[in-house]
């Protein structure tokens, strides 16, 4: 609903970074930025080696566990920095003389390949990029394949593509799962390692969550500072070098809010919100999608654009009168990014498909 000029709420931000929080974490990271647990101190001071973090630590590796039905073969870790994961995984995992594969689906899927390119044989084996990442690549035929790894970008956050299906592949699989983790349920016992920046469905950036399992783990052979050891992660339990504390318990309030909502259900709705808002761009006269292949759209980030620069130019202000924000494409692309991310309820795209419509409106009777 359009607001009252004299009225003041929260934003109804549908930005794909740093994203949309619930109320109800909000309200629990006020309360220990003031006093955490009853300690005396705010969860800005609270010593990184004391007991009251490793509890943290333990309770966030068991929500992890729990919402991922893996079991104790896995290593959940907390890693400073997003990109950073895109060096580790080659430098920890790329075999001597064997190339690593890598599935080239989007923005991030390129950056990962550039970065892995300077520490090994790398091998892209599939592309849309000759498609401007419009749709998904086909996915290849591995299991004859001697790689190292094979690397793939679950979500494609610019483009507004997704895998929501888990591949199945015979060598070790890794996903940057940043922009859908938890967003929907898959097999995690088919990923070696699987990462995540806490920006988007796991709380406040600068921490990356970051899963991966003993098999794969143990394969390290090359010698590195621990920094950029997952060995050195694991042995010390995240806490390498001075830890993000707060955004760790960001995070961890975000797994326990996830948890209770259950995968299923915050599945369900994901697929309600993004069938819903895919509706009206197809019904809408000023909108359109670049993603034609149905099975290849995101339903965490809604990628569409405006009929002409008009639209395009005016409809961001048009929604601030809703209270409506972060709908702007990526930079490199333009047009418009809707991210429905976990925290984004159901009313929350009745209310931007209701400013769609009132747009629509108000741009055909200037039309006409």
């Amino acid at each position: 609903m359009k607001k009252d000029s004299k009225t003041v709420s929260r934003k109804l931000n549908f930005g794909a970074g740093p994203a949309m929080l619930p109320e109800e974490v909000l309200m629990q990271v006020s309360e220990a930025v003031r006093d955490y647990a009853g300690t005396g101190m705010s969860i800005l001071e609270l010593p990184h080696r004391g007991k009251y973090f490793r509890d943290i630590l333990d309770e966030a590796a068991s929500l992890v566990r729990s919402l991922c039905a893996i079991d104790s073969s896995y290593h959940v870790l907390w890693i400073p920095g997003g990109r950073l994961q895109f060096a580790m995984i080659p430098q920890n995992f790329m075999l001597p003389d064997v190339p690593a594969g890598y599935i080239d689906s989007g923005h991030w899927s390129a950056q990962a390949i550039s970065y892995a390119q300077l520490y090994g044989m790398t091998e892209v084996l599939a592309s849309s990029q000759e498609k401007q990442y419009h749709q998904l690549p086909i996915w290849p035929d591995t299991h004859h394949k001697n790689l190292s790894y094979l690397h793939f970008t679950t979500n494609n956050t610019v483009e507004g593509t997704q895998w929501k299906e888990d591949p199945q592949t015979s060598v070790p699989l890794i996903a940057d799962m940043s922009s859908d983790i938890f967003s929907c349920t898959r097999d995690f016992s088919r990923y070696s390692f699987f990462y995540a920046v806490a920006q988007k469905n796991i709380g406040a950036a600068g921490i990356t969550l970051a899963v991966v399992h003993d098999d794969l783990l143990k394969r390290t052979i090359q010698k590195l500072p621990p920094i950029l050891s997952y060995q050195a992660y694991v042995q010390h339990k995240s806490v390498v070098n001075t830890p993000p504390v707060f955004a760790i318990y960001t995070a961890l309030l975000m797994l326990r809010w996830t948890s209770r909502q259950t995968l299923k259900q915050i599945d369900l709705q994901n697929e309600e919100k993004a069938k819903m808002l895919y509706a009206e761009i197809e019904r809408n006269t000023l909108f359109y999608t670049q993603v034609e292949d149905e099975a290849s759209r995101s339903r965490m980030n809604i990628c569409f654009r405006g009929i002409n620069p008009q639209v395009e130019h005016n409809f961001p202000t048009f929604c601030a009168a809703y209270d409506i924000t972060g709908i702007s494409g990526h930079r490199s692309v333009g047009g418009f990014r809707v991210s429905l991310y976990n925290a984004i309820p159901i009313q929350a795209v009745k209310t931007l498909i209701e400013a769609m419509k009132d747009f629509e409106t108000e741009f055909l009777n200037k039309k006409s």
